[in-house]
């Protein structure tokens, strides 16, 4: 292994948060559930003014800066408006079905925060298959979608939720490789761990390539731009949520901007060395690094024009698929050749030479239906 596990288990007790804190299991269980609850409602609140004063800032608009100093009330006066509309259900619709899909699109978004440390050891469960358990659930949002797309009785509904459900099933693949990669070189699956182990490096400095698969793979999962086919309003109205109104629409509101945090929590987590950071608390470089991350989401969406679908599945599978098989490969080598742990900067310069020779040549290799890529 590049971070041998010793050296691991030699930090994961310094200043950790003890398992049990604040004194019992079930205690541990019940603050730790209400922090994890409150602290996902707090961010998406945080990432929805986020976005909003920045792609406002990008369009030269002002923004909301009426309700609240600065506008961030706005979120919550959204909110209240939602709450205040009525809730239509389709006459031919699943009503069952059609009324259980937005909770469990939202469910999973709470779930994961359950091994995401905010400090060390200050988590719910530190779980040996932590990164395991966050490929499984946040795969049952996917399940969310198709019963919302499937029992709204509407045909674009159903034709939204099935590109959904095709763009998640591509791109996990590219994701959970990129994963890979950072668990072969930290030597584990717990998050904390992962973390621990960046405590010389961080590892997008030693795993570029494999930042930029989960950046875009975990863009395209969560319906983010330039990918937000399902908002194609020409094509397919609002998608799979067409028929959902009042706070049924809100849960998958929710839900795509929590899926964002989580996508930016577990990068930054990953490859930016989650809440390690000297001079402030752990907590706080955690919410900061989280909010960087979206902020770059929000950039793109700014910048970057929406893709067809076939150009969607395209760059899944012949760009991004085969870049994050080449990706594990030399991980795997260089982790098979011991590199040293004080020397991964060394590694780092590899891969980063690497990211950009297979990105400006293997861009130049396929099409996407419109003609060739070009960096």
């Amino acid at each position: 292994m590049v971070i041998p596990n010793i050296a691991v288990d030699a930090v994961r007790h310094l200043g950790a948060v003890a398992p049990d804190w604040p004194g019992h299991p079930w205690w541990h269980w019940v603050v730790f559930t209400l922090i994890n609850i409150v602290f996902i409602l707090v961010m998406i609140i945080g990432v929805i003014y986020i976005e909003r004063r920045a792609i406002a800032w990008f369009a030269a608009r002002t923004g909301p800066n009426r309700t609240g100093p600065f506008g961030l009330l706005q979120a919550i006066a959204d909110a209240i408006k939602i709450l205040l509309k009525e809730f239509i259900t389709p006459m031919n619709a699943d009503k069952i079905v059609f009324w259980i899909a937005p909770a469990v699109v939202f469910a999973p978004v709470i779930m994961i925060f359950a091994v995401v440390p905010f400090m060390n050891g200050a988590m719910l469960a530190d779980l040996n298959i932590g990164i395991l358990f966050v490929v499984a659930i946040s795969s049952i949002s996917t399940v969310g979608v198709f019963m919302a797309g499937w029992s709204s009785s509407n045909k674009y509904s159903m034709i939204g939720a099935m590109r959904l459900v095709a763009s998640v099933i591509s791109y996990e693949i590219p994701v959970v490789l990129a994963l890979a990669g950072v668990v072969l070189i930290a030597g584990s699956l717990s998050l904390n761990d992962i973390v621990l182990a960046q405590q010389t490096v961080p590892f997008i400095l030693v795993q570029p390539l494999g930042f930029f698969l989960l950046f875009v793979g975990g863009c395209a999962e969560i319906n983010r731009s330039p990918f937000d086919l399902m908002e194609a309003d020409s094509e397919l109205v609002a998608g799979f949520h067409t028929e959902y109104s009042g706070m049924k629409f809100a849960m998958y509101y929710l839900g795509e901007y929590g899926e964002a945090v989580v996508m930016a929590t577990i990068i930054s987590t990953l490859f930016l060395g989650g809440w390690q950071w000297p001079f402030l608390p752990g907590w706080l470089w955690l919410i900061l690094k989280i909010f960087l991350v979206f902020f770059t989401m929000v950039w793109t969406r700014a910048t970057l024009p929406r893709v067809r679908i076939d150009q969607l599945m395209a760059v899944a599978w012949k760009f991004l698929f085969p870049l994050a098989l080449i990706n594990l490969l030399v991980t795997a080598l260089q982790v098979l050749a011991g590199w040293p742990e004080d020397l991964l900067w060394l590694m780092g310069i590899v891969n980063y030479v690497l990211l950009g020779v297979l990105i400006l040549l293997w861009s130049r290799m396929y099409k996407v239906g419109w003609g060739r890529i070009e960096v």
